[in-house]
C-alpha cells in the first residue's frame, strides 16, 4: 500500500505514531488528528502532518480528502473508564459518530480499531466497564453504517499491545510498560488479583503489520490481531522478575492488589481472517522481557 491519502486518527499516540511512520516509511501521505489526551507530541514523526483536535470536529478539522481512515482515536482503558464515563462517551460514542459521518461524506474506507474485551469471558465482558461497552458497541455502530450507505469497512481487533513508546507512568500506564518501569526503578510489581487472568501480549510490530494488510485488503468484521500464546499476570511478573511467585512473595518483590471492576479473566483471539491475509505473529513476549532485562530495563 502506497501513494494513498491517509488520516489516523490518534495518531500521536502509542499505536497511531507506530502506524503513522510504517505508513510513511511505505510511501503514503500521512496525517494524524489526535486531541493528546494521552497522545504526546514526543511521538511526531517527521512527514507526518499533525492536527490536533477532537473526532467530534473532524469535519471542521479535515479539509482533505482520505483514501484511508484509521479510526484509533478513542478511549482505551478498561478499569479507568469508570472514573472517566464523560470521557469515554464524548470519544468513542460522539466522536466514532461523526468520524463515521465523515467517511459517509468522503467515501474513505474506515479501519475501525475495535476492542477484544468484545470477546472477553465468552462475550459477557463486552458490558463489564463503560470502555468495554462503547468499543463493543461501536463495531455494531460500524457494520450497521456499512451496510446503511455502503461505507467500506474494516473492523480490527487487538490484544493487550506492548513495545516501545507505551505509556509507563501514571493512570493510563499499561501492564508491561508499567513492569518494566518499576523494574528499573527497583520496586515491587503490583499485580490486580487474582493475577491469574489471562492476556494475549502482542507486538506493536505484529500489530502494525496486521493494520497495513487490513488497509489493503481486509473487508469487512473480525480481523483480530493478536498473539494466540496467553500469559497469567502473574506468569508476566515470574517472567520480569525470573523466579516463581511464591519466592517472590516472600521476597516482597510482588504486591497484590483488590480486584477491580470490568477486569475480564481471558479473551477469545480471533485471527482466523487476518492470517488469511497473510498476516502472522513474529514476536514473543519471553524474548522481549529478556531483552530489556539485558538492557538493564531500558527501552530496547
Amino acid at each position: 500500500m502506497k501513494n494513498k491519502k491517509i488520516l489516523v486518527t490518534g495518531g500521536a499516540g502509542f499505536v497511531g505514531s507506530h502506524l503513522c511512520k510504517k505508513l510513511l516509511r511505505l510511501g503514503n501521505e500521512v496525517y494524524s488528528l489526535d486531541n493528546y489526551f494521552t497522545g504526546s507530541e514526543n511521538n511526531h514523526i517527521p512527514g507526518v502532518t499533525y492536527l490536533k483536535g477532537d473526532t467530534r470536529d473532524i469535519n471542521k478539522l479535515v479539509n482533505f480528502i482520505p483514501d484511508i481512515v484509521y479510526h484509533l482515536g478513542e478511549y482505551s482503558r478498561v478499569e479507568q473508564s469508570f472514573e472517566d464515563m464523560r470521557i469515554v462517551y464524548e470519544y468513542n460514542k460522539i466522536g466514532t459518530f461523526e468520524v463515521l459521518e465523515f467517511v459517509r461524506k468522503t467515501g474513505a474506507k474506515i479501519i475501525y480499531a475495535g476492542s477484544s474485551t468484545k470477546f472477553g469471558d465468552g462475550g459477557i465482558a463486552r458490558n463489564t466497564s463503560p470502555y468495554a461497552w462503547t468499543k463493543a458497541s461501536n463495531t455494531e455502530l460500524v457494520i450497521n453504517y456499512g451496510n446503511w450507505y455502503g461505507i467500506n469497512y474494516a473492523i480490527t481487533y487487538f490484544y493487550n499491545v506492548y513495545g516501545p513508546g507505551e505509556i509507563s507512568t501514571g493512570k493510563y500506564a499499561t501492564l508491561i510498560a508499567l513492569f518494566k518501569e518499576k523494574m528499573r526503578k527497583g520496586e515491587p510489581l503490583t499485580i490486580v488479583s487474582p493475577g491469574t487472568q489471562k492476556r494475549n501480549f502482542t507486538y506493536i510490530e505484529d500489530i502494525i503489520n496486521g493494520l497495513v494488510l487490513i488497509g489493503k485488503n481486509g473487508y469487512g468484521d473480525e480481523f483480530g490481531i493478536g498473539n494466540e500464546k496467553f500469559f497469567s499476570i502473574i506468569e508476566v511478573a515470574e517472567l520480569f522478575l525470573d523466579m516463581p511467585l511464591e519466592e517472590a512473595l516472600k521476597k516482597e518483590k510482588i504486591i497484590m492488589l483488590p480486584g477491580r471492576r470490568g477486569n475480564r479473566m481471558s479473551a477469545e483471539v480471533v485471527t482466523d481472517k487476518t492470517k488469511a491475509l497473510g498476516w502472522k505473529c513474529k514476536y514473543k513476549l519471553e524474548d522481549y522481557i529478556k531483552k530489556l532485562r539485558e538492557n538493564n530495563w531500558k527501552e530496547v
